[in-house]
């Protein structure tokens, strides 16, 4: 009898010892998907932020320009001109001061946004001009690109230039870095309203069981960066793996309303 209560004592105590294992390591588990979710976060946010004072310095870039040649051409009408009525020089240096104080703005606001990174090189913001640059690159390190182009190229907001071009360069950078050996192809679609923009790769199919690569699932910093210009602009951005091999990035972006 003694023996018994004793087998069943032990076997008590077993069942307790193995059931605070198994919540231990269930805790321990929970605590660790935490911490990964939290790291995840973390790093969605920072690259949202980092994005963000790129896209703060390339519209200091776009913007400025514009207003530092509307001063130029201000001033210089002011100067060239000297039968204007009183009335007519002082709106002239009206915009001038406007302008000027405009451009000390734009200096502030990125100020706040983006410090300044002494690392990045300020050069002229490319745009859809520049694809064939690009593609150059790309074909010569290895991945052959075509580009089709529908409707009616015409002159575009720098930002939607700068941002579609952007896109491009991210999906065709990726294809070259995860599908080695494939081939890619860039459309660009002018439509009254909308710009639309496609790059497709070929690659291994999701039905042979490859495992994506790290930014597969849409979430790679790039794509997240590029989510945000497209967010900033009106748009959205889709971009995924495809069923018969390869990935696809596809955004569309608002024009404003046509021309009179």
């Amino acid at each position: 009898m003694a023996f018994t209560l004793l087998g069943w004592l032990v076997a008590v105590c077993a069942a307790a010892v193995a059931i605070h294992a198994r919540r231990s390591r269930t805790r321990e588990l929970a605590e660790r998907n935490r911490l990964m979710q939290a790291e995840r976060d973390s790093a969605t946010r920072l690259a949202v932020e980092q994005e963000r004072a790129r896209i703060a310095r390339e519209l200091h870039d776009v913007v400025s320009h514009n207003v530092s040649v509307m001063i130029i051409q201000t001033g210089a009408a002011r100067r060239s001109v000297h039968e204007l009525p009183e009335e007519a020089i002082e709106a002239l240096r009206a915009a001038e001061t406007s302008g000027r104080e405009a451009m000390n703005e734009l200096r502030h606001l990125l100020g706040l946004l983006a410090p300044a990174d002494p690392h990045e090189d300020l050069v002229p913001q490319p745009g859809l001009s520049r694809l064939g640059t690009l593609m150059d690159k790309i074909a010569f390190a290895g991945m052959p690109v075509e580009m089709s182009i529908e409707g009616q190229p015409r002159p575009l907001p720098a930002g939607v230039d700068l941002t579609a071009y952007r896109i491009v360069q991210e999906a065709l950078t990726n294809a070259l870095k995860h599908a080695p050996g494939g081939r890619a192809e860039v459309f660009v679609r002018y439509t009254e309203r909308l710009l639309r923009v496609e790059v497709v790769n070929t690659g291994p199919s999701v039905l042979t069981g490859t495992p994506a690569p790290s930014s597969g699932n849409g979430a790679g910093r790039g794509l997240v960066g590029l989510r945000e210009r497209v967010a900033v602009l009106g748009g959205d951005l889709d971009a995924r793996r495809r069923l018969g091999g390869g990935y696809r990035v596809r955004a569309k972006i608002p024009l404003g309303e046509p021309a009179a």
